[in-house]
């Protein structure tokens, strides 16, 4: 049966699910809260579902899986529903699966170095569980009531990727529920296998299209308890990404290196309220800031890597450097991570996440300002300067000149070698730039892929695909 928007199925469907699981699993009508019908997509609309479904159990989400997929309802998955795309936002006669109750941290392996949890957790509490043991997840987009499996659904980034990488590189094994409810393992507590398709890495990423994640085996690092922030102001965004390579050809290794423009350092820093000191010569003649974070096993080994990265900023045209205070460099952070809310609070119509490669960057900010100009549209910008991640906030109120914007900036981004989205997801929030955008051959090739795993379109439809 092929899956389908329609009221009498889901009645039929919320019948069925309530007989076959376990009391106070399923709710429907005005027992389902607002919260379920949106994540933080500034621009999708909220949907309330027809049915949500709380399961305890993997054997819980397979049947919700099945019976849905008997019914031909449409089955949307959601962590903490803290995603930007829209892809956690369910259909009206469809089921949300929450994970709310299934947020365990089923295991910590301190012998091979991974911890197993399910998709409920969230990165603050497998942190809190972590530190004990002197280890860390290092994957950390900007919210740490996001949940590992809306992180494993989406690829998550963040700042600290040009250290760690991704999501999709600490990833070692899922358990995950296909369509039609059958149950399967991949990977495991082990870094290389050439056993097959790498099924792994491909539902990792998939936004819910192909499978429900209900276990994820993630890979952990040493917890290095010595950090110290680095500001640096520069006249221009070019010399900021000139001195990037540069950083990296030393071998420090820096935990974070972000840019920030003077626009958007002036609304995030006022947004928590906080004040770093800077002379105002300073503050007028600086255009872009680098910030650098570095961490180290010992205060002695920091201290010469700050003292490394700090001479060489000064050999490299910045107007000045800063070692912050411990906390005002957490500060500093904290405000940079809450950019999205900062420009959210501001009034920002949309904020996407174009990925160039990092050489690339002046080379789009400059396309960036061009686009802007030509259609009257404010346009502010911080980023991932050390793997080319540029979040934009778009101030744009009329929907068609947004579309516009929108399309070019895409475009320009992918035109230098970049892609639409770095670490945010397609979702329903930008298919429809992604589907006139991407080669066709690949998006072939996608719903082939996706009608393999999924035939009667039940997962997410809406999302990423039409």
């Amino acid at each position: 049966m092929l899956v389908a928007s329609d009221p009498i199925r889901a009645d039929t469907l919320a019948a069925a699910l309530r007989a076959a699981l376990p009391e106070g699993r399923v709710l429907t009508g005005d027992a389902i809260s607002d919260d379920y019908a949106h994540d933080e997509a500034l621009t999708v609309t909220p949907v309330r579902p027809a049915i949500v479904v709380r399961p305890e159990a993997t054997a819980e989400v397979a049947t919700v899986l099945r019976l849905a997929d008997d019914h031909g309802v449409p089955v949307t998955a959601r962590g903490s529903g803290t995603g930007l795309s829209g892809a956690a936002v369910p259909d009206p006669h469809g089921v949300l699966v929450s994970f709310e109750r299934m947020a365990a941290i089923l295991e910590i392996d301190t012998e091979n170095h991974t911890a197993t949890v399910q998709p409920g957790v969230t990165l603050e509490a497998l942190d809190a569980a972590l530190a004990p043991f002197g280890f860390v997840y290092p994957v950390f987009p900007g919210e740490y009531s996001a949940s590992l499996g809306g992180n494993v659904a989406t690829n998550a980034g963040g700042m600290r990727a040009v250290k760690y990488g991704v999501t999709r590189h600490q990833v070692l094994g899922l358990e995950a529920v296909l369509a039609g409810g059958d149950v399967i393992r991949t990977g495991g507590k082990f870094v290389k296998a050439t056993t097959g398709y790498d099924l792994t890495q491909l539902i990792t990423g998939s936004e819910g299209t192909l499978a429900v994640v209900t276990e994820a085996t993630l890979r952990l690092y040493p917890r290095l308890e010595h950090t110290a922030t680095i500001l640096v102001p520069f006249h221009t965004l070019e010399a900021v990404t000139a001195a990037v390579p540069r950083i990296l050809d030393r071998g420090v290794g820096p935990l974070i290196l972000e840019y920030i423009d003077l626009l958007t350092m002036a609304v995030v820093t006022e947004y928590v309220g906080l004040d770093l000191g800077i002379p105002e010569t300073v503050r007028t003649a600086a255009l872009a800031y680098l910030v650098v974070m570095v961490e180290q096993r010992s205060a002695e080994r920091l201290e010469e890597d700050v003292a490394e990265i700090g001479a060489l900023l000064a050999d490299l045209d910045a107007i000045d450097v800063y070692v912050l205070p411990s906390a005002a460099g957490e500060k500093l952070i904290e405000a940079r991570e809450k950019a999205f809310w900062a420009a959210k609070a501001n009034g920002a119509d949309d904020i996407v996440d174009i990925v160039v490669p990092r050489a690339s960057v002046p080379e789009f900010m400059t396309r960036v300002a061009a686009i802007a100009d030509e259609h009257s549209t404010w346009i502010a910008g911080c980023g991932h300067a050390g793997d080319g991640n540029v979040h934009l906030s778009v101030f744009q109120s009329d929907v068609e000149t947004r579309y516009a914007v929108l399309r070019s900036l895409f475009a320009a981004g992918m035109d230098l070698g970049g892609a639409i989205s770095g670490e945010h997801g397609i979702g329903t929030a930008k298919r429809r730039w992604f589907l006139e955008l991407e080669d066709p051959a690949k998006v072939a090739l996608m719903r082939r892929i996706r009608a393999a795993f999924d035939p009667n379109g039940v997962l997410n439809p809406g999302t990423l695909l039409d």
